[in-house]
């Protein structure tokens, strides 16, 4: 048998090598891995930090860092019990009444801006001053949780581990290009502003600083219009728009109560 060359045998060691060496390099980091509990927070978000990396800018990285396990969260997270009331009840909990008449004296006092808003994005007043007064009570009470801290909670907990890793990298991102602060402070959710949007409909649907009134509603009828809201149509349970309100809040008494006290702002009954 005619051996290698010292050097050709070199050559071949050392390209074996090279490949080796290659796939080790290719072969991923370890995943982020989601828990149920605060004690593996610190280790998931070192690891979902390199993730991240590449994907994210120095500034969003570096807010990330600064997130801690929030609590609260979990616990507002495991017990939205007033979703499962009836439609009566939730309305009553939530103070349907008083946002109905609050709700007409603004659609009066801004009738421009609503006039303005209808135009472009044929959405009427009646359903974003119901979900201006379901949210924060027309900008009454936002939340004091630390938002991107709430956002992580919920990435690395198993629960809804998938959406909220969603919702934390486009966090990131708005950090990243300037239009959310790392320090910003929103509801258990980690939901920002006068009408409460997830950080992914900031990126997609938010026009403007969304803790200005006249902001949130223009991003909120921009989230319905691009939902399929179809000016002149019904929202009421059954009629074309009401699907947009759907998209808005999974909770089906949520849903109704928005359609029934946007129709009560609107003069279209009781």
């Amino acid at each position: 048998m005619k051996r290698l060359s010292t050097s050709r045998a070199a050559a071949k060691f050392l390209a074996a090598t090279l490949v080796i060496g290659a796939l080790g390099a290719a072969a991923p980091a370890q995943a982020a891995r989601c828990g149920n509990g605060a004690g593996g927070f610190e280790a998931w978000k070192q690891a979902f930090a390199e993730e991240a990396r590449g994907r994210v800018g120095a500034a969003g990285i570096d807010a990330l860092m600064d997130t801690h396990y929030n609590s609260p969260t979990i616990g507002a997270d495991r017990g939205q019990k007033s979703f499962h009331l009836s439609l009566e009840a939730f309305m009553t909990k939530r103070g349907a009444s008083a946002i109905v008449a609050r709700g007409r004296q603004l659609k009066h006092s801004q009738a421009a801006l609503f006039s303005s808003i209808q135009s472009r994005y044929g959405v009427p007043p009646g359903p974003l001053l119901a979900i201006w007064g379901m949210e924060t009570g027309f900008g009454a009470v936002h939340g004091n949780q630390h938002a991107l801290s709430a956002v992580a909670t919920l990435a690395y907990d198993c629960r809804r581990s998938d959406y909220f890793t969603d919702q934390l990298y486009a966090a990131l991102e708005l950090i990243d290009n300037g239009r959310l602060s790392a320090s910003a402070r929103g509801s258990m959710h980690g939901e920002i502003g006068q009408t409460q949007f997830l950080p992914k409909n900031i990126l997609q649907y938010g026009v403007g600083n969304l803790d200005n009134a006249s902001a949130a509603l223009m991003s909120t009828a921009n989230f319905l219009h691009a939902h399929g809201w179809r000016a002149g149509a019904g929202y009421q349970p059954g009629e074309p728009n009401f699907e947009a309100i759907q998209a808005w809040n999974a909770a089906s008494v949520y849903e109704r109560a928005i359609a029934i006290i946007g129709r009560q702002i609107d003069g279209g009954g009781e």
